[in-house]
């Protein structure tokens, strides 16, 4: 990614604000990091927290102008839509019942959008967004970052390539095991938001990595789950909020699959991993090996591929930096979401085809499949694991 086609483009970079992801938050430091590494953006206006004057003070100590510290998120897309040199994307990573009206508020006032998931709580709001992204022809990115990893994207393109052949099994995981102590079964004192089901959304568990899993699915096998029977629920004696999923999985092609989340499997960090089988071979990757993908075919032996090494296709390529056997991760996963994303919206304010290696990057069609998948699994099993159809549109 040595070239920098925004600039190619448009002459400059896209003048970016952000909203949310202040003091002590993990995924704003993500996100703005993400948008430099490629020097796609420049950090131009903030609203970092829900409390204006910390929200003004932390824009400050990011090296923002005073008058582009704004107090809370709608000043903000006031004040930039007002300004000759107003920002170009806004970036939205609040908590979850919010999206919303900041991603609609931002689509309203012409803004780009660059959104954490899930995209909302509710697959009606989703729905609603979905609608005033094709209402306007802006872009909507949605960061699901591990789709950003070169060996995923190689999966990926493995896949598109017909050297899997047909897909008949898919198994998915992502455990964690930071909700595990069961002498600490729910926060005490002030609500966390991920625990508040009103901020956070129904299930805390699908929310949080239940739709990462389900969107690498998708982003690698481009199969749709057609129908999921599902037990969704808590592990841990008197939890309130749910810490487990666990479901067999019916694709739109006939392909069986299983998924499994958890957050309460002790001693476990972050264990996102899936195993794709088809007609010619199977491709396994895990996520706390990010630079290894196993690809076993039927009539030879098993070939571990990395990033840039023997086999590497385009869009693999494409999402390294760095020679072969240097290990890239989390931050570049992310970084080539949000490149990608820089890429659509400058050539749709060019006015130019966007390039196609580019358009790889999950959108807001991605996160209403994602909430409508969240919604199947819990109807599922509010009754007893019944087969259930996710209800939503299955292209744009």
């Amino acid at each position: 990614m040595d070239a920098n086609p925004i600039i190619d483009m448009l002459g400059r970079r896209l003048r970016l604000a952000v909203i949310g992801g202040g003091p002590g938050s993990f995924i704003g430091a993500m996100h703005r990091t993400a948008a430099r590494i490629d020097d796609r953006y420049e950090l131009v206006a903030g609203a970092l927290s829900s409390d204006p004057e910390r929200s003004i003070a932390a824009g400050r100590a990011l090296g923002l102008q005073p008058e582009r510290c704004y107090g809370n998120g709608f000043e903000l897309l006031d004040g930039e839509a007002a300004r000759s040199d107003g920002a170009d994307v806004v970036a939205i990573m609040t908590p979850n019942d919010s999206h919303h009206a900041y991603a609609m508020g931002a689509l309203g006032r012409g803004f780009d959008v660059i959104i954490d998931k899930p995209l909302t709580n509710t697959l009606e709001e989703a729905l609603d967004v979905l609608a005033r992204v094709n209402e306007t022809g802006l872009v909507l990115a949605l960061t699901h970052n591990y789709t950003g990893y070169p060996m995923v994207r190689q999966a990926r393109a493995m896949v598109l390539d017909g050297q899997l052949g047909d897909i008949r099994l898919v198994q998915v995981e992502y455990v964690q095991g930071g909700k595990a102590d069961e002498n600490d079964p729910d926060p005490d004192g002030e609500l966390p938001w991920r625990y508040d089901p009103v901020k956070g959304g129904p299930s805390l568990v699908m929310g949080d990595i239940g739709t990462h899993a389900h969107n690498l699915v998708r982003f690698i096998t481009g199969l749709e789950v057609a129908e999921v029977a599902a037990e969704v629920g808590h592990i841990v004696p008197d939890r309130l909020v749910d810490d487990y999923a666990g479901a067999m999985l019916r694709f739109d092609n006939g392909a069986r699959g299983s998924f499994w989340v958890t957050q309460a499997a002790a001693g476990v960090e972050n264990d996102l991993r899936i195993r794709v089988s088809g007609t010619r071979g199977s491709l396994e990757w895990m996520q706390e090996e990010p630079t290894r993908l196993i690809f076993k075919p039927i009539d030879g032996p098993a070939q571990i591929q990395t990033p840039n090494g023997p086999g590497t296709l385009p869009l693999s390529a494409r999402a390294s930096r760095i020679v072969a056997g240097h290990p890239e991760g989390f931050h570049e996963g992310f970084a080539n979401v949000y490149s990608d994303a820089a890429e659509a919206i400058a050539a749709r304010r060019a006015g130019v085809p966007v390039e196609p290696l580019a358009d790889h990057f999950p959108q807001a069609i991605d996160g209403v499949l994602g909430l409508a998948f969240v919604v199947a699994t819990i109807a599922s099993s509010s009754n007893d694991g019944a087969w259930t159809t996710p209800e939503a549109p299955m292209t744009e």
